[in-house]
């Protein structure tokens, strides 16, 4: 689980950046974030497509390897909203989350 969950997250850098780093340029035309935004992207592949087979392969299920993937996205944007972006973190966004973190909780219930 540790290698799978340290591959998501790792992916989830790239393509956090990949879709929300060309924001606070807002002088770059369209069609070149288009372009920087795949380039980006391809390292995410490399990284998000073994991460699944790894988990998948040690016995995690499809729905369970989304989940992971989705509160290990909330992580790093939350972290990339506030560094990044310059965005506040108000306390609706966290009581969001934890309902996710309830969602996590069922997902991996036996």
């Amino acid at each position: 689980m540790l290698k799978t969950v340290s591959l998501l997250l790792l992916s989830n850098i790239f393509m956090t950046f990949a879709w929300y780093g060309h924001l606070k340029d807002k002088g770059m035309p369209l069609w070149k974030a288009v372009l920087v935004s795949w380039g980006i992207a391809f390292f995410e592949y490399c990284l998000m497509v073994p991460a699944n087979r790894i988990g998948y392969g040690n016995g995690l299920n499809g729905f369970q390897l989304k989940i992971t993937q989705e509160i290990i996205t909330l992580v790093v944007f939350t972290v990339f909203a506030v560094l990044y972006l310059k965005e506040p973190f108000e306390d609706k966004y966290l009581i969001s989350f934890l309902f996710l973190v309830g969602a996590v909780y069922f997902a991996f219930k036996k």
